[in-house]
């Protein structure tokens, strides 16, 4: 089999149902053969990897690295596995956070994981400066990205944030409700944060080509479709009793594939913006962006006025996240970044 890269991927979490369906994801799109899987449950990753070694994937280079389950609790010894895990690393998907569980949102993971997300950009620092691209998947993972990237001393491009799954949640219902497939529908974006406060851009969709504004889609309707756009994340937990892993899984995956010189990926990502032009500034935020083999790049994005207003409303809420992680001391406050990363 042809890998893409045989250069070393970390998947953090990999102990996870995310984690686990990225391995597969990985190998099933013949990335790199050189993966490691690094959690903090031995038994979790250790299951993982036999279930990976027994799908049989030739030319597979499986590792798996996590503290022993006596030693979950050492500080030392979990230092130890992450140095083994993340030396050498050129691409790195974290999905290495509390999961969410019905009844919470997005931000009420904010404080542990934004610790985790500190915790894991030191060891970035420390183990694999020389990393190409990372890419960061747990929520609230605006800010848990953000905390990552400050810790990390990488530049802005070379770390993202899964966005992508609100556009294509607003995409699936866009194709639902006029019966057809679903890539028929064109520009269904979401921009901003990833949660609640994301900004629906709509006026840019073509629905099989015909602008979604000449299908006569009532605004009750669509208002309907946005709320299940917004609620897509909640509505998996009800459904399966748990939160989203597959999708998740596949689109991170898409994206290091893009940062591996793949196919390039154009749906939204969370990437760092500080834009005095259009007035973002210090925040990590889902923009039109295109990752590819030399990082994340965003432009302006494009929309109505009532979409714009949007935006800058999400903008201002993970302002106010950002600025609670400052707060409690995860991140040092905006005008000292640049001591922990010089390349903000």
């Amino acid at each position: 089999m042809g890998f893409l890269t045989d250069e070393k991927l970390v998947i953090v979490g990999a102990g996870g149902m995310i984690g686990s369906n990225m391995v597969q994801s990985v190998l099933m799109l013949g990335l790199t053969p050189n993966i490691c899987l690094y959690d903090i449950y031995e038994p979790g990753v250790h299951g993982v990897f036999d279930e990976i070694q027994q799908c049989a994937f030739p030319g597979a280079n499986i590792t798996y690295v996590a503290p022993a389950v006596e030693d979950m609790g050492n500080p030392e010894k979990v230092a130890e596995a992450a140095k083994k895990a993340f030396t050498g690393a050129k691409y790195i998907i974290s999905s290495g956070g509390a999961p969410r569980k019905d009844g919470m949102t997005r931000e009420d993971l904010l404080k542990g994981n934004c610790k985790i997300a500190a915790d894991f950009g030191d060891n970035i620092k420390k183990y694999c400066p020389d990393v190409k691209h990372v890419v960061v998947i747990f929520n609230p993972a605006d800010v848990t990205a953000l905390t990552a990237l400050i810790h990390s001393g990488l530049k802005p491009n070379q770390l993202t944030s899964l966005a992508a799954l609100d556009s294509t949640r607003l995409q699936q219902a866009l194709a639902l409700e006029f019966g057809v497939q679903q890539d028929k529908v064109t520009g269904a974006q979401t921009y901003g944060g990833h949660g609640e406060q994301m900004a629906v851009f709509a006026s840019q969709v073509k629905v099989d080509g015909k602008p979604l504004a000449e299908m006569g889609l009532s605004e009750e309707r669509f208002a309907e479709i946005k709320h299940h756009t917004i609620q897509g994340g909640s509505n998996i937990i009800k459904l399966r009793g748990r939160s989203s892993f597959q999708s998740p899984a596949y689109v991170a995956v898409k994206m290091i594939e893009a940062a591996m010189g793949g196919e390039k990926f154009t749906l939204p990502a969370g990437c760092y913006v500080n834009d005095e032009k259009l007035g973002f500034k210090n925040v990590m935020m889902a923009m039109p962006t295109t990752i590819d083999e030399t990082g994340v790049h965003f432009v302006e994005p494009q929309g109505t006025e009532e979409e714009l207003a949007a935006l800058q409303a999400s903008y201002e809420h993970l302002c106010k996240m950002r600025d609670e992680i400052v707060e409690l001391g995860i991140v040092p406050a905006v005008e000292d970044w640049t001591k922990d990363n010089p390349n903000l």
